[in-house]
């Protein structure tokens, strides 16, 4: 059971990968399960809450059923460990990345009766060299990273993943958990940014990148699962390759993955604005088969409150940025974040904020209200702001920000797009899909209208160009061509 981000997904499957390849089977219901492992989040209150809420879902099937044991693993037992074995008995094992490469034993152990220490957590920051060059094949765990950690228990060279593996090159441990046409792909893990609001360096550790052949190999293999659209993701996408010697390793990787065989799309994530660099910006739009699709990190735009955050821009830079995006990609779809009531936040920052929104005509924004993180510097500023006041800012500048993508989705009624098929109801024929600038899950999507010749119904993982006719708020209406 997976929850919070696209990353986690892509542990869950390695995790997955490494539970079937010592022979355990996998199934869909936790309630047919031996033991329900819980892959939590641990970034926000809300991610938090959902998370034990899932354990104490899970754990009320023991007895009940098959289920005799619930494992906690993923970010928050890797932030919280012990503290949350102690606050949640419900769970059989609170278990950190480092547990994952042994997971098998650990389960077997579980389910025997026996016991499994809860992790103690510790700064992962603290576990890699400061310096970027000296972290490459250093001995730490890093989940979603592929073969670098095989259970001790079973030689490289026996480990198995069903269906087809590369021929040559590194083995992939995965198994995919879904049907989907689309699937994350982690390109490097950590984040050597200092954000004064965010915590997952603590838990995730210091910018390690994924070496490119590791990388390519997953990109067949997911191309040989049907996958026909991979989702770049990481901590930090622009920082890709500095401790590989390349900052400009990422351009040269995405002719490599848009080539794999079976994969029509590359989507880029999590680009930082301060590190965006020309050569990636001319990359993503000049390689065939990249989507104009630009994460974009933004957070705020004031400048004053920016550097409380630990941040670098200003509505200019980023103004300056989105009219580069645009000029090398002009139908780029654009999303980002922001962050509102952060301590010390104005009403003439708020003010800022909206100015910049309205100019910036981005496709999605997610707005989200400040709350303090456990051990960040933010959890220590003066300056806070009542509750009340956060949760108002959230309500107005959501209420703007709807205002704003439902024009820009306006804006697209006439545009061709190429849209993935994600889903078919055979009941009522709707096909739901995405064109190229509208990224997985939170971005919108594409619904097909049913030609008045009533041909043959896309299939899922169908690639059909059509022409928008309308919108819906953000998501979008499309006629086949």
């Amino acid at each position: 059971m997976t929850l919070g981000c696209t990353r986690n997904e892509v542990d869950s499957e390695e995790l997955a990968g490494r539970l079937q390849a010592e022979g355990w089977d996998l199934v869909e219901d936790a309630a047919d399960a031996d033991v329900a492992v819980v892959n939590t989040c641990g970034f926000v209150e809300q991610a938090k809450k959902d998370s034990i809420d899932a354990l104490l879902e899970a754990s009320d099937l023991k007895g009940s059923g098959r289920t005799q044991a619930v494992v906690a693993v993923g970010c928050l037992a890797e932030r919280y460990g012990e503290q949350l074995a102690s606050q949640l008995p419900e769970a059989d094992a609170v278990l950190g990345f480092d547990s994952y490469a042994d997971m098998s034993t650990h389960l077997a152990t579980i389910l025997g009766g026996g016991h499994v220490a809860s992790h103690t957590p510790s700064d992962r920051r603290l576990l890699l060299p400061l310096s970027p060059v000296q972290r490459q094949d250093f001995g730490v765990a890093l989940p979603g990273h592929g073969a670098a950690a095989l259970p001790s228990s079973r030689p490289a060279d026996v480990v198995t993943i069903e269906g087809p593996v590369p021929a040559s090159g590194p083995r992939v441990i995965r198994a995919r958990l879904d049907g989907r046409p689309w699937a994350p792909l982690k390109i490097a893990s950590g984040c050597d940014r200092r954000c004064s609001f965010c915590a997952i360096p603590s838990f995730r550790g210091a910018f390690v990148s994924r070496r490119p052949a590791d990388i390519i190999a997953e990109a067949r293999w997911l191309g040989q699962h049907d996958v026909r659209e991979i989702f770049l993701v990481s901590e930090n996408s622009t920082s890709y390759g500095k401790d590989l010697g390349d900052l400009g390793l990422l351009e040269k990787l995405l002719p490599e993955l848009t080539a794999v065989e079976g994969i029509h799309r590359v989507r880029v994530s999590y680009l930082q604005p301060a590190e965006i660099r020309p050569g990636l910006l001319a990359a993503m739009a000049a390689t065939p088969g990249v989507t104009p699709y630009y994460d974009i990190s933004f957070q705020h735009a004031s400048g004053s409150l920016l550097r409380r955050m630990r941040r670098c821009g200003s509505t200019k830079a980023f103004l300056d940025l989105l009219g580069r995006v645009r000029e090398t990609s002009p139908l780029a779809g654009i999303r980002s974040n922001v962050i509102v009531g952060f301590p010390g936040e104005t009403e003439a920052d708020v003010d800022e904020l909206e100015a910049f929104l309205e100019a910036a005509r981005l496709d999605v924004v997610g707005v989200f209200g400040y709350s303090d993180e456990d051990g960040t510097e933010a959890e220590t500023l003066d300056g806070k702001l009542p509750d009340d006041v956060v949760t108002q800012r959230v309500s107005r500048l959501t209420a703007l920000v709807e205002e704003l993508t439902t024009q820009r989705a306006e804006e697209r009624v006439g545009e061709a797009v190429e849209v993935l098929v994600e889903e078919v109801d055979d009941q009522t024929g709707e096909v739901v899909g995405r064109a190229a600038f509208q990224g997985p899950d939170v971005d919108g999507v594409t619904l097909l209208e049913r030609g008045s010749d009533h041909g043959t119904r896309p299939a899922v993982g169908d690639l059909v160009a059509a022409v928008v006719t309308a919108n819906e708020g953000i998501d979008l209406v499309a006629r086949p061509r």
